[in-house]
């Protein structure tokens, strides 16, 4: 493929993460430029996030949240070769999607080791009565007694010491499994990530136009653990999700102009679907943790680059992107079995799901960029991320937000090159509602005035 080098020495000194705490899940933003560098090329990035979101309860004494997003980092890798002037392949590397939050504080969205500690207790000891019981009755049947013998005989086998006994060390085991300690934490806490693996031909009839698609690897993993007065029956609920990969599709096509370094280019990546191992702890429906399979399906996106040179050695630039998020959510199978039982009390017969999300994210980064000479190249960008809605959820309470970014690029030799750059982030305002009040204008508790940071760095090296 025939490229500007303008092209080159501006784009890479793009920020890494362009994506970075947008809308619901998405992070990354999957971007395919390192396809359309000339010649061959393999790069290295690394991104970190610093968010700053606090809030206030929205009932009871409206007591202040602290910040809850938690920082995180990610890294992002490619590999390009050039087969020959029509033919090329790409590896990319990225972490599409993500999430990182942890209350904490003496609020809605937390409780205390004590409190948790003796609903465990009460909860297992009562678990333990049950299991005896079980026992000792099966037993008495099979001595040939019937079933007002087996009930006037049960207290007394129950109050035996050898009984008793066991029911204690039933109660602390479950109670063990039952306690925070054993789930990591006594506050409301996610984590998400994912990993996708894009392996790229592009193909060029002529110097306008490139078509290129491949198939996409994409793993996931989280843990959810939901604590707090907020939840109401939820409190004390966990679920771990085991690492599952899944398979998809990337698809695009770019229109380009040589002379002026103009490129429009549309990537389309298909939603995957994932199959993902699950156990779930819940500490008021206590007994052993249920394993089973939930269904999560990442989202379909479309990605729309543009740019084009506007003065010597100074390039403009433009990205919009579309996410799927309407059609994404997460419902574990003891999780939805409990809200089909409790739906009807909060007008959702049919349940609700762990995460969801009401709209589809649509976001807009433009930019200028200019090589100030053979070494040395820089950017600055606006942009903006709509969100998915006012009303948030409770693991991610953020409705877009509105950023501001600066690169800069070195070149010491013309085949290595290091990059970095920042973003600075004003977070939407959003009123975060737990699941079972998804739909409705009620909500838990108000998020405003946040903020969040991210620096990104590049090294890369053409062959």
């Amino acid at each position: 493929m025939k490229r500007k080098l303008i092209s080159t020495a501006v784009l890479l000194a793009m920020l890494p993460a362009t994506g970075a705490f947008a809308a619901a899940l998405d992070r990354s933003g999957q971007p395919v430029s390192p396809l359309f560098q000339p010649g061959n090329l393999v790069e290295f990035g690394y991104t970190w996030i610093s968010p700053s979101v606090e809030g206030v309860e929205n009932a009871g004494q409206k007591r202040a949240i602290p910040d809850m997003g938690s920082s995180y980092k990610f890294p992002n890798a490619a590999i390009k070769y050039q087969a020959n002037e029509k033919l090329s392949f790409a590896l990319l590397y990225d972490h599409p999607f993500g999430a990182a939050a942890a209350y904490s504080g003496v609020n809605n969205f937390t409780t205390t080791p004590q409190a948790y500690g003796t609903v465990a207790k009460a909860l297992a000891g009562q678990q333990a009565l049950a299991t005896a019981t079980a026992k000792a009755t099966q037993q008495l049947a099979g001595m040939g007694m019937n079933q007002a013998q087996i009930d006037a005989m049960l207290p007394t086998v129950l109050a035996s010491p050898d009984v008793q006994a066991q029911m204690a060390a039933g109660a602390a085991a479950g109670a063990a499994a039952l306690t925070p300690q054993a789930a990591g934490s006594h506050n409301t806490n996610v984590t998400v990530n994912t990993q996708s693996f894009s392996l790229l031909a592009a193909y060029q009839p002529n110097d306008n136009w490139t078509v290129y698609g491949g198939p996409v690897y994409q793993t996931i993993k989280g843990d959810v653990h939901l604590r707090g007065a907020a939840y109401s029956i939820f409190n004390g609920y966990d679920a771990s999700f085991k690492t599952t990969g899944g398979w998809g599709v990337l698809a695009g096509a770019a229109y380009e102009i040589p002379d002026i370094a103009f490129r429009a280019a549309m990537t389309y990546r298909s939603a995957i679907s994932h199959d993902v191992d699950t156990k779930e702890n819940f500490v008021n429906f206590p007994g052993a943790p249920v394993n089973g399979t939930t269904k999560i399906e990442t989202p379909q996106s479309i990605n729309l680059d543009v740019q084009s040179g506007i003065a010597p050695n100074t390039l403009a630039f433009a990205n919009l992107r579309w996410v799927d998020w309407s059609s994404f959510a997460i419902r574990p199978g003891q999780f939805g079995a409990v809200s089909k039982t409790v739906g009807p009390a909060v007008g959702k017969p049919n349940g609700f799901d762990l995460v969801s999300y009401d709209k589809d994210q649509y976001s807009a980064t433009v930019g200028v960029g200019r090589k100030f000479n053979d070494k040395w190249a820089g950017n600055v960008s606006l942009g903006w991320d709509s969100g998915t809605g006012e009303y948030a959820t409770t693991l991610g309470p953020v409705d877009g937000n509105w950023n501001i970014g600066a690169g800069v690029q070195y070149s010491p030799t013309k085949n290595f090159y290091v990059s970095a750059g920042a973003k600075y982030l004003w977070l939407g305002d959003a009123k975060a509602q737990v699941s079972s009040k998804t739909g409705t204008p009620a909500y838990d508790g108000d998020f405003k005035d946040n903020n969040a940071v991210a620096v990104g760095v590049k090294v890369g090296y053409r062959f």
